[in-house]
């Protein structure tokens, strides 16, 4: 999956597959509803950095299940890139010195694949390139983890944009 409703497709697949197209069916509507749910609040847009690596510095392109994810709650991605794109990875390096970097409102640490913590986020509350940017640790689990997770996944991210948008 690309993106959170693909995982429609995945239930059906998996309920075929096993015999187990009523549980299917019941999880498709759960997703409906919680997509349906996303879509009805006005999230106030934010642009962020989501990174993922450390050593290097590591993030998404626009064309990955996690930006997917993230844009249901008007969250942008930047770097604006799409892994498809020619020369284009699917996970780009970065630095902070990069020109698109002064467009980023909120840089969000993953807890996967690499362990992002509190010292890595108080570390770059101290860098000068980072004044004025929102650092926050998110649970990668809940923002990439598709098929078992997506359900719970979007309820996380609804509750993680709103207490974001108190600080």
């Amino acid at each position: 999956p690309l993106a959170p409703q693909d995982n429609l497709a995945l239930y059906a697949l998996l309920g075929a597959i096993f015999g187990r197209d009523a549980e299917a069916a019941q999880l498709s509507g759960k997703l409906e509803a919680q997509l349906h749910n996303v879509a009805t609040r006005a999230w106030p847009p934010q642009r962020v950095l989501y990174a993922i690596w450390r050593d290097p510095l590591m993030t998404v392109a626009r064309d990955t299940y996690i930006s997917a994810m993230l844009r249901l709650v008007n969250w942008q991605t930047l770097p604006a890139v799409d892994g498809g794109e020619r020369g284009a990875a699917r996970y780009p390096s970065f630095d902070f010195d990069a020109p698109w970097f002064a467009e980023v409102d909120r840089v969000l640490l993953s807890s996967e694949p690499y362990r992002f913590t509190a010292a890595h986020a108080d570390t770059l509350r101290r860098d000068p390139r980072l004044a004025g940017k929102q650092i926050a640790l998110i649970d990668g689990e809940m923002a990439s983890w598709y098929g078992s997770r997506a359900i719970e996944g979007i309820d996380y991210l609804m509750r993680y944009a709103t207490q974001q948008a108190t600080q």
